[in-house]
């Protein structure tokens, strides 16, 4: 006897089947924001465990279990540059159990040609923290202000070496956008690989590259030493907690660079969960703890939530394409 299926009764055995095939039934495939956290969450860090990103991590993840009620963990998917973690985080079910920790590494590794992910993959809740890039030197430098360092640049092209992290990471697209801001060439000086911005310092201590970029309070205690001196900051105004340190700005620039935090969850998860995390998110981090925790830290605060944060990814983005491009990382 031959069995017929009629439209309507083999889109009803796709639909089980493709419920069978991810693990749930017709309940729960989508989680109200009543019901929402229905069971651990996961916060993946896609950088390595013991780093500030990991910290900051850790840090979110108890906070969140505090105000939604379920163990939040956090997960270290590290690799590829970060490409691994965020990935993984984009391509999870957009339920609301999966939170990523992403970084300003997402507005650059797609241009560089490592990974086809961009900030679109993610529904945006919002930005934790922003780190301007500064320019370093030893405190017995002939170099005082930016300019004497850009004079120095412009009149030895090819000789001053500088380091902070690795090729086309994030302090080495900063100085690369802020030699193009000044119209010199980046390859003007050269960028010296390293593993972050520590081991370059202790480069730098020992005379063997001219400057560091990197964030201020990742060299603050040889700046408080009197080991080094910052020459400048790349952010809109003067450092709240370093406010001697001139911007770039002050000296005519136009250049902004920063690394940032934040956290995002994967495109499609429910308005009334991202609602939800949002506000909880919101509550945290304008807690006293949480000043405090940043302090202690050395990161600078800067909050974005929602649809501004979404905005400020573009603009990173569109930021991010042209140094990319213009410095020769692009593939």
């Amino acid at each position: 006897m031959k069995f017929i299926l009629t439209s309507a009764l083999f889109a009803a055995l796709s639909f089980c089947a493709v419920l069978f095939f991810n693990g749930c039934t017709p309940a729960d495939t989508e989680t109200s924001s009543e019901d929402y956290p229905s069971k651990t969450i996961t916060l993946i860090c896609p950088w390595a465990a013991g780093g500030g990103t990991d910290r900051l991590s850790r840090y979110m993840a108890d906070q969140l279990q505090r105000e939604l009620g379920k163990p939040c963990v956090v997960v270290n998917r590290t690799g590829g540059s970060g490409v691994v973690g965020h990935s993984a985080g984009a391509l999870a079910k957009p339920d609301g159990h999966t939170i990523t920790m992403i970084t300003s590494e997402l507005n650059s590794m797609h241009w560089m040609g490592i990974t086809d992910l961009t900030y679109e993959n993610f529904d945006p809740l919002l930005q934790l923290n922003a780190d301007a890039a500064a320019i370093i030197v030893r405190s017995d430098s002939e170099w005082n202000s930016v300019s004497d360092f850009l004079d120095a640049a412009r009149t030895n092209p090819g000789k001053l070496t500088m380091s902070g992290t690795a090729t086309g990471g994030v302090w080495d697209l900063a100085r690369a956008g802020f030699q193009l801001a000044t119209d010199i060439p980046v390859n003007a000086v050269r960028w010296i690989p390293a593993k972050g911005a520590a081991p370059s310092i202790v480069e730098l201590l020992g005379g063997h590259i001219d400057a560091v970029c990197c964030s201020v309070p990742e060299a603050i205690s040889q700046i408080e030493a009197g080991q080094l001196k910052a020459l400048c900051v790349m952010s809109e105004n003067r450092l709240k907690d370093y406010p001697d340190i001139p911007t770039v700005k002050e000296d005519g620039i136009d250049w902004i660079g920063v690394g940032w935090r934040g956290l995002g969850m994967p495109q499609k998860t429910p308005q009334a969960i991202l609602d939800k995390v949002v506000a909880a998110c919101s509550k945290i981090v304008r807690s006293p703890e949480y000043e405090s925790f940043m302090k202690k830290n050395g990161f600078a605060i800067k909050i974005r939530e929602g649809m501004e944060f979404g905005t400020f990814l573009k603009e990173q983005d569109d930021q991010w394409k042209i140094v990319v491009k213009a410095a020769g990382y692009a593939k």
